[in-house]
């Protein structure tokens, strides 16, 4: 089975294929700052990437992670009220790597080395509308599905 996924930035969702079928959708949310692939834009990044890493695998619902790893936390409104300024980054990490050399890949479109994320957030954030720092945020339980679902290398296109 051919798996693939298209992100609609303009629809806040995330499409998965199943040979060429669509097989789930998700609601999203992708950057407050829209479309763009300038490093420090803190904007999701369009165009044709693949999944180049999975992290996290195994990792209890909630999760926290920083700099890809867990800080054996997880999450709660306290720990969310002790540290209010966190960008949550919970249960999965699908790290993103572009493909497309000027517009998302090397040099200062580097999605990779964005650090450009499919990634969990506290389910109390709303989706559908943008409200991430460039990632793909989802909610625990769709991320951890989607993780389980998807093997590295998977294609993803991102559209606006």
């Amino acid at each position: 089975m051919t798996l693939s996924v298209i992100v609609s930035i303009s629809e806040q969702t995330l499409h998965v294929y199943a040979d060429g079928k669509l097989a789930e959708s998700y609601s999203i949310a992708t950057a407050s700052n829209g479309p763009g692939e300038t490093f420090g834009s803190e904007c999701t990044p369009r165009g044709k990437h693949i999944i180049r890493a999975k992290i996290g695998d195994k990792n209890p619902a909630g999760t926290v992670l920083i700099g890809r790893r867990p800080t054996g936390e997880i999450f709660s409104p306290a720990l969310k009220n002790q540290f209010p300024k966190r960008d949550w980054i919970l249960s999965r990490i699908l790290w993103l790597s572009g493909l497309e050399v000027g517009k998302n890949r090397l040099g200062k479109r580097d999605t990779m080395r964005r650090f450009i994320y499919i990634h969990g957030c506290p389910d109390e954030d709303p989706m559908g509308m943008p409200s991430s720092h460039g990632c793909i945020k989802m909610h625990n339980a769709d991320v951890i599905e989607l993780f389980d679902r998807l093997p590295a290398y998977t294609p993803v296109t991102i559209n606006e």
